[in-house]
């Protein structure tokens, strides 16, 4: 039997389960300690929760997800609404160090994916799919992919295998973020910064999402109406470019942000306000995240044979690895580092915007990270998406010269 929730119903249940989130967070000392996003423990208490309500009854609940989505593109358009081009400037050669150490890790999935597949007795297609198919490409990517795989080498239930998959990764970035930044910062011997100490609004964008903002009637007003253009706009490129360009709507989204914020920044001269554009960015991240996991039908990786569980199993401890060897190390061993190991461990095995609230769980509790605020959306909202991209299409073409087409 299936229950489904309508709009204003789901709505209402994802903001018990953000103030669930909240509530745990800051009373169950292992879930404040290990820097665990709000969003995510309270959704995936309610998911777990639906699991064994469906194993037991047999009832299966469906949301309505067209709210989700509208919030992920409302976020990804405060992100962009966010950037300034004076301050995108300093991403620099940060910036790019991150891209490859990024592309590193997609290559690395890959790899790590087709072995364990082919000493397990798996087709290797099946290592894409366990791969940056569906841990760094996400939901999204991994159905786009998984209907290609599919036709190319003959894979069955290709397409829930996909979600399945990204499920799993979403849920073990979510978790890994936190425990990863925790490990680093014990080595650094970082200690907690007072959560009330004074923060200056327009540097500390995303950084502090507890702090409280100075916002008014008319700066929410505006910043809705920039918002509502990024998705009215975003939308009509995405539609209008999708047989020359296949990106994901939230990047034009992004983007938009980001012409609109500099066009009346520096041509004329309008001041955004950018503490709204946090708040309400941040309302539209927790939105998304909590109506995401608690969508989350878990019992579909009951239904995963046992070798793919192990593939990706090994791949979060490559990914928990590579964080901690690779990414800390090469991004400077400091601080920042730290933040942006923990976004890695986000966006490396599910999304965007759990890579975002991995990083707020810890700036939170630390401190702010210009660096890691600036890299890791632009990196994970847009250049991952383009490197994977070719990545997939690379280790295709390989397998294709070792499988044969069915």
């Amino acid at each position: 039997m299936d229950f489904n929730f309508d709009t204003y119903e789901t709505i209402a249940l994802a903001c018990f389960v953000l103030l669930l989130g909240y509530f745990l967070v800051k009373h169950v000392k292992f879930l404040n300690d290990f820097n665990i996003p709000e969003p995510v423990v309270g959704g995936f208490i309610v998911a777990v929760s639906l699991t064994i309500v469906n194993s037991i009854w047999g009832l299966s609940f469906g949301f309505d997800t067209s709210f989700s989505n509208t919030m992920m593109l409302a976020f990804f358009s405060s992100i962009g609404l966010s950037a300034n081009f004076a301050r995108l400037v300093k991403g620099g050669k940060p910036l790019v160090i991150f891209l490859f150490v990024a592309l590193g890790l997609i290559i690395l999935q890959n790899i790590v994916g087709v072995a364990s597949s082919v000493a397990l007795g798996l087709n290797p297609a099946y290592g894409l799919i366990a791969g940056s198919v569906t841990l760094t490409g996400g939901h999204g990517t991994g159905a786009a992919w998984a209907e290609i795989l599919a036709k190319d080498f003959g894979l069955s239930g290709a397409a829930e295998l996909a979600m399945a998959c990204a499920t799993f990764g979403l849920v073990s970035g979510a978790l890994l973020g936190g425990p990863v930044a925790r490990f680093l910062l014990k080595r650094m011997k970082k200690e907690k910064v007072h959560e009330d100490i004074e923060v200056d609004d327009i540097e500390h964008a995303f950084e502090k999402p507890a702090y409280r903002r100075k916002i008014n009637t008319r700066s929410i007003i505006e910043t809705v109406t920039m918002m509502v253009l990024c998705l009215l706009i975003g939308q009509w490129l995405a539609d209008q470019f999708k047989e020359v360009i296949k990106l994901p709507t939230f990047v034009w989204c992004l983007f938009t942000g980001v012409i609109i914020r500099n066009t009346l920044t520096h041509l004329f001269k309008f001041k955004v306000a950018d503490d709204a554009v946090d708040t309400l960015g941040n309302v539209a991240l927790s939105f998304f995240l909590a109506i995401a996991l608690m969508s989350l039908k878990l019992w579909q990786l009951a239904g995963l044979a046992l070798p793919v569980l192990v593939v990706l199993a090994i791949q979060v401890s490559v990914m928990a690895v590579y964080a901690v060897l690779v990414t800390y190390r090469v991004m400077g061993k400091d601080y920042d580092a730290v933040v942006l190991s923990a976004g890695h461990c986000g966006f490396g095995l599910g999304a965007t915007p759990t890579a975002v609230a991995n990083m707020q769980a810890v700036t939170s509790h630390f401190g702010p990270s210009h660096k890691a605020f600036l890299i890791v959306p632009m990196v994970g909202a847009f250049f991952v998406d383009l490197l994977n991209a070719s990545v997939i299409n690379a280790f295709v073409v390989f397998l294709k010269e070792f499988i044969p087409v069915v």
